[in-house]
């Protein structure tokens, strides 16, 4: 007899990037976290922490972050709901909206975490595989006979965006729930997001992350905005106290300083373009980002190690990059964008493994 639930037993977990130890001194560029510290707001957010804060359980409904959020997005508070980063929202989403025995259809590759989610409610998940050149064929995902669709735009780990005309195409023809994963938007073309959409179709639920432009990975903090009945349901579906009193705080002091973020976020955004260049000069096949990180294929033929060779002279150097292997992704590499001195690294040594 066993006490573990036969689909939990047989469930792959999500697998995550590679933790150097600590104080080893390297370059991490492999969870697609910012190379920048968070705004002095924030730090200093941190700084005046008071022990009611500690001893008080939070306010369960985020109203303040909810407020700035409601200011940010021009939406109503009601529309939008706080989680324990994104992923506690992609959990709740499933929980509430898929369950056991139904569908939820994602472009293949994406970001897995929704197919080990999805089995781990008993739903289906459908890999509708993207074209040759990775990008998203809607036709294909609206086809899928599946009762909800993921969209993660821009896509992970490809870094392609889809036109925004082209998801109202996908959400307008849909008529199950259609999820578009925003965790790296703020470093594609402006007037990408699909926010707007919320307000015209009530099937749409848009999520988002203070992991990556906010330089918030460790405070856990992610968001979504859709229809108010939409709100409610998850509401009634999370943990009483999702947000801590400090991650809250947090996240409230990083929306006071757009300023800053938007700084940074250029800054990443002109790292990886230039360093996009680099590995095109050193012969990698890069497919275009609209995201904080790289997807590339090193260059191949006889002699010229492949990709896990390249992902393990990196590791050596105390560079950690990511490997998949799904077998569309095999032969490349994922980088994140670090510094420019970071990146300088990198390149140094990718021209010293080519050599």
């Amino acid at each position: 007899m066993t006490l573990i639930l036969p689909h939990i037993d047989r469930l792959t977990p999500y697998a995550l990037g590679d933790l150097p130890p600590e104080g080893s001194g390297a370059i991490k560029l492999n969870q697609n976290e910012s190379p920048y510290p968070p705004s002095p707001l924030v730090l200093e957010a941190l700084r005046t922490l008071g022990e009611e804060e500690l001893r008080r359980y939070p306010d369960a409904r985020c109203a303040q972050l909810r407020a700035a959020l409601s200011r940010l997005h021009g939406v109503k508070e009601e529309q939008i709901f706080c989680g324990n980063g994104s992923s506690e929202i992609i959990s709740l989403i499933v929980k509430g909206f898929i369950g056991p025995n139904r569908r939820l259809a994602l472009p293949d590759p994406s970001f897995s975490l929704y197919h080990t989610v999805a089995a781990s409610y008993q739903a289906s998940s459908i890999a509708v595989p993207t074209r040759s050149d990775f990008t998203v064929d809607t036709e294909l995902l609206m086809n899928s006979s599946a009762d909800a669709i993921v969209l993660v735009n821009p896509n992970a780990p490809t870094g392609h965006l889809l036109p925004l005309e082209e998801v109202e195409r996908l959400v307008s023809r849909f008529p199950g729930l259609v999820v578009i994963d925003e965790a790296y938007i703020d470093f594609a073309d402006p007037g990408a997001t699909a926010i707007p959409l919320v307000d015209r179709y009530p099937n749409v639920i848009v999520v988002r992350t203070f992991s990556k432009a906010y330089a918030l990975c460790g405070a856990r903090v992610g968001y979504c905005v859709a229809a108010e009945p939409l709100i409610a349901a998850l509401e009634k579906s999370k943990d009483i106290y999702n947000i801590n009193a400090i991650s809250r705080k947090l996240a409230v002091a990083a929306l006071e300083d757009r300023e800053y973020t938007e700084r940074t976020v250029a800054l990443v955004k002109a790292t990886r373009d230039s360093f996009i260049a680099e590995l095109r000069s050193l012969g990698f096949d890069v497919i275009p980002s609209q995201t904080n990180f790289v997807l590339c294929t090193p260059p191949a033929g006889a002699g010229k190690p492949n990709a896990r060779e390249w992902y393990r002279g990196l590791l050596e150097r105390n560079i950690y990059v990511r490997h998949f292997e799904h077998p569309r992704l095999a032969d490349k590499l994922r980088i994140s964008i670090g510094t420019d001195a970071e990146m300088a690294a990198v390149t140094a040594v990718l021209r010293g493994l080519l050599a």
